[in-house]
């Protein structure tokens, strides 16, 4: 194992981003802490920083926040796991690393670990715009999908658990790279 101390933040609204960070503090003897109490981690004693945060709307919660404290601490070894409801999808990855791969966060590698789905869990304005994004989806053809809009439809109406600690095997083998 890496002999660096490593910090976990994350940023769960669901409770997906939560789980997969507890499952990193259980792998690598690590720090956790939500981004909001960032402050009470001693930023300065970690040689690793791992970021972990939900998809919502193309964009990962969260992000902003660790943005700031990469700007603090660029030369700390760091790394962030965005957390989706659907089904990993190379194309989509690539273009979420491409519109977060600026600044701070410009070599910072992007890892995928998919999450949960539960409408009866989501807030009004979430079950809303996922409701009005379903009535759109509904008119085209289902065979023309992308993969995260399949998964939408087939998901509908469940309750989902996707989180699996497979999909931390590729992070946590970066975490222990010197």
């Amino acid at each position: 194992m890496n002999s660096g101390k490593i910090l976990v933040l994350y940023k769960s609204k669901y409770g997906a981003s939560k789980k997969y960070a507890l499952m990193l503090k259980e792998e690598l003897s690590c720090d956790v802490y939500r981004i909001e109490d960032s402050k009470q981690a001693e930023l300065k004693k970690y040689d690793c920083i791992i970021f972990v945060g939900g998809i919502y709307a193309g964009g990962i919660a969260g992000l902003n926040h660790f943005r700031k404290i990469q700007k603090e601490r660029q030369n700390t070894k760091a790394a962030i796991l965005c957390v989706g409801a659907s089904p990993y999808d190379k194309k989509a990855m690539d273009e979420m690393t491409k519109r977060i791969s600026t600044g701070e966060l410009r070599n910072i590698p992007l890892f995928y670990g998919r999450g949960v789905w539960d409408e009866s869990k989501m807030s009004f304005k979430d079950r809303t715009l996922c409701g009005m994004l379903k009535k759109a989806l509904s008119k085209q053809d289902p065979d023309t999908y992308e993969p995260w809009a399949k998964a939408l439809m087939e998901a509908s109406g469940q309750s989902c658990d996707w989180t699996d600690k497979e999909y931390l095997k590729p992070l946590i083998a970066w975490s222990r790279e010197s």
